[in-house]
């Protein structure tokens, strides 16, 4: 009896320390598959890395520019760099053959660049006959500005000191591209001929291009044997344009970058700006004022005031149409709002006023445009009445901009919209969708309670609204 006991008690102990085995080796099998499976699939460790910063939207302390100048143009052209240049957020070098004398290489307070002064190019030749061996050094900006080493980069942005950029926008339009890839981003000329001779597939220098960081990086390395191989070209623009093209790669064209190659009144192009953000001009010493009374860089300091409320609507184009007169009314916001006394068609509204004149003459191709324009009538008083952009306000409501009347001495009859003084529009700040196409906003003209005022609001179209005259 006390056997049989013995034995039965050793067996359950044993079935005991069995369970206990199986256990641990299913355990220990489990664990072993979990670590290979966990290899084989290499998970990422919660570590971090740069990459996870990609995604972030760009802004402008991700852009490092590159500004060509020289000691005789800089003293005047600074003022222009200084309408946009923000100390505290951008990164960058204004580059001149050598030290101007009797200037620090930050001067004014901190509100400009600092000055970098460019490397001897000497040994470079150049053979264009009547053209400036300064392209060479110019074009080497690319190069030099790479060379400064800043961290955290996303983009090299490149200008002259007469290229007056509008960073916010700048910062927006670069967004819609992956700076981890390579890209070169900038506009041609508004001349069908500067182009044809140039070349249609190059950004033009003055209205300023953009190379993506790693892009920036093999350029930097391959750039001056690119210098050797061309010197019989004339400028900078175009060594970069060339050596860019030996590396396979094609302009991304976007259309708010201007090169501006006209002269005299431009209000025809800033009144009809295509539906993008505005990112830049340049001839500035080339344009009348943009607006009246004013001088060249007051009047660009006005349009700042605009820009800085609402940078995305700047010079954005509405038509709308008043049904009590008939009345056509354009509005490029922040700059200038013109009324047309007669329905137009919005396809007939939209083509470049001729207001401006060429930028070379002779050749009739000089005078070929690369945008639809239309007639700017000689008569002032057969033009559509112009009211310039005065004065804002913005609350959490929206932002109220106003526009007074420029005068001009011409016949009065009812319903003409020259006893009109003065236009108010009622806008939400523009914060552009770049997962869709960009759609031109639709306004209301409210019912006016004076005959010198006149109230607009723009807004965003319902899915189906047509822009046309109603009856």
């Amino acid at each position: 009896m006390q056997l049989f006991k013995f034995l039965s008690k050793t067996q359950s102990s044993s079935r005991l320390v069995n369970v206990i085995l199986i256990s641990c080796s299913v355990c220990v099998t489990y664990l072993l598959a979990s670590v290979l499976l966990v290899h084989n699939l290499k998970l990422p460790l919660h570590v971090y890395s740069p990459s996870q910063d990609a995604y972030l939207t760009t802004t402008v302390e991700h852009i490092v520019f590159g500004i060509a100048s020289n000691q005789n143009s800089w003293p005047k052209r600074k003022e222009y760099v200084k309408l946009w240049w923000k100390p505290r957020q951008m990164r960058g070098c204004v580059f001149l053959e050598s030290k101007p004398p009797n200037v620090p290489s930050r001067d004014d307070n901190g509100t400009l660049p600092p000055i970098c002064i460019s490397e001897d190019t000497s040994r470079f030749r150049y053979t264009y006959r009547g053209g400036l061996r300064s392209a060479i050094r110019v074009a080497r900006v690319v190069l030099e500005t790479v060379a400064l080493n800043h961290s955290n980069v996303r983009w090299y942005v490149f200008g002259d000191d007469d290229t007056v950029f509008f960073p916010e926008n700048l910062a927006k339009t670069l967004s819609k591209y992956d700076h981890r890839l390579w890209y070169y981003i900038g506009a041609g000329s508004e001349i069908y001929e500067q182009n044809r001779v140039f070349g249609f597939g190059m950004a033009f220098g003055g209205a300023g291009f953009a190379i993506s960081y790693p892009l920036a990086k093999v350029l930097a390395k391959v750039f001056d044997s690119c210098i050797e191989r061309y010197p019989h070209l004339y400028g900078s623009d175009s060594r970069v344009y060339y050596c860019l093209t030996e590396l396979g790669i094609g302009l991304t064209r976007e259309p708010g970058f201007h090169q501006f190659d006209v002269r005299g009144n431009t209000f025809g192009l800033l009144a009809a700006h295509p539906l993008t953000p505005l990112v830049s001009f340049h001839h500035i010493d080339h344009m009348d004022p943009i607006f009246p009374n004013m001088t060249t860089t007051k009047a660009m300091e006005h349009l700042f005031h605009a820009a800085n409320v609402d940078s995305q609507r700047i010079l954005q184009q509405t038509v709308c149409y008043d049904r009590w007169f008939s009345w056509t009314i354009s509005v490029s916001w922040g700059y200038a709002v013109q009324v047309y006394s007669k329905h137009i068609f919005l396809p007939d509204v939209l083509p470049v006023p001729e207001t401006f004149r060429q930028w070379k003459t002779g050749n009739f191709l000089a005078g070929v445009y690369t945008f639809n324009t239309r007639e700017f009538h000689p008569d002032p008083c057969q033009r559509p009445t112009i009211f310039f952009f005065d004065s804002l306000s913005s609350s959490k409501h929206g932002i109220k901009s106003v526009y007074k009347k420029s005068y001009e001495n011409c016949t009065l009859y009812m319903g003409s919209p020259r006893k009109l003084e003065e236009i108010r529009v009622s806008t939400k700040k523009l914060d552009l969708n770049y997962n869709q196409a960009p759609r031109r906003h639709c306004c209301d003209v409210s019912p006016s309670t004076s005959g010198e005022l006149l109230d607009m609001e723009i807004r965003e179209c319902s899915e189906d609204e047509l822009i046309y005259m109603h009856a």
